[in-house]
């Protein structure tokens, strides 16, 4: 199989993670007898920079040609950020427009801690009991982060509004993905809202209650996200399944999820549209650790397996990047952000950590 990647390495620990990423594309390449063409472009706050646009003219031209994206985080430092136009920084400028250019409304965050890593976790291990594995689907492009901005006026009682707009279209399509998921899956859905304020959520529950139809074999039951991000501390595994929830509920909620797994850097993602995806690792661009190959390049390739699996139907080649990532674990292996300092794990460098997961794959 012949696929063209757009790569976009992104700012900070991104150029060093999507390193590893590539690694581990150029292994199941030769493995599977696959092409993979890659056509690098640059995005972010380092294009604006060098070439005056976080998502220049020419990388839209690599995106729009390519199969699918792969994009490393993007942001530098507070300070060098704050000498970009508010416009042109990186989330306004580029991260927005990427996802309304490709319509990639369904993100997939996978939350998975299996029973024998439960120490990397700050939880007590009894509350991970026998594993966490959760999918948060996330509706990516609409609601309060696309809806209309407001800021005045400039004299007088100053202010700032934003929309939180939902259409039918976008609510059902999304929630179409999580109950087929679930289907597909054979698990259940939980559904977050905050429906005792807000009526966009009323609405959304309207939409979900009304897919739901249509999937009589699927249980699915409505939560407020408030009490979900409670209840997510206290017992994790009671979301084994699907969450299904809004754009800015989506993103606070996975940061946490990303808490409970010890680390962000095990937090992968893909976007999907309906005509083409993008990879991402559900984690900022970490600049004060850049460049120092210390950074966990998991959740890139973890996002790999994912747009293999979501997005270019290649499930085994994403199950056999899955497994040889948890083999390394397994071994006793851990990069910083999971070093509890007890020496009883042995620290990996971002390389190695790519080179050994290169190793499973080529073993398994």
């Amino acid at each position: 199989m012949k696929k063209v990647l757009a790569i976009l390495e992104g700012d900070g620990i991104g150029p060093e993670i999507v390193r590893e990423a590539i690694k581990v594309l150029k292994v199941i390449e030769s493995k599977y007898n696959h092409e993979f063409v890659l056509k690098y472009a640059p995005f972010g706050a380092g294009a604006y920079f060098s070439e005056g646009s976080p998502f220049p003219e020419k990388t839209k031209s690599v995106c729009d040609e390519a199969d699918a994206i792969l994009k490393g985080p993007i942001g530098l430092a507070v300070s060098e950020m704050n000498t970009i136009p508010k416009e042109s920084r990186p989330e306004l400028g580029a991260l927005l427009p990427l996802r309304k250019r490709y319509d990639t409304f369904a993100n997939y965050r996978p939350v998975r801690l299996p029973k024998e890593l439960a120490s990397f976790s700050p939880l007590k291990e009894s509350i991970i009991g026998d594993g966490i594995d959760i999918i948060i689907i996330r509706e990516l492009v609409g609601g309060i982060y696309f809806g209309d901005k407001t800021e005045g006026p400039s004299t007088g009682m100053k202010y700032a509004k934003d929309e939180c707009p939902y259409t039918d279209e976008q609510i059902r399509r999304v929630a179409i993905v999580a109950f087929e998921e679930a289907k597909k899956s054979n698990s259940k859905i939980t559904n977050l809202h905050k429906s005792n304020v807000l009526a966009t959520s009323r609405f959304w529950n309207e939409v979900v209650d009304d897919v739901a139809k249509g999937y009589p074999e699927v249980s699915c039951t409505s939560l407020l996200v408030d009490n979900a991000a409670f209840q997510l501390v206290i017992n994790p595994a009671q979301f084994n399944g699907i969450m299904l929830t809004e754009n800015m509920q989506g993103d606070i909620l996975t940061d946490q999820a990303g808490g409970i797994l010890g680390t962000l850097g095990l937090m992968p993602s893909v976007c999907v549209g309906p005509k083409k995806s993008y990879a991402e690792p559900a984690h900022g661009s970490a600049p004060d650790i850049a460049n120092k190959n210390i950074a966990n390049p998991y959740s890139m390739i973890g996002s790999v397996a994912l747009l293999f699996d979501k997005c270019l139907g290649m499930g085994d080649e994403a199950k056999d990047i899955d497994n040889a990532l948890f083999e390394v674990f397994k071994k006793g292996f851990v990069t910083r952000d999971l070093n509890d300092g007890s020496g009883k794990k042995k620290e990996l460098s971002t390389s190695e950590f790519g080179d050994m997961v290169v190793e499973n794959i080529k073993n398994s």
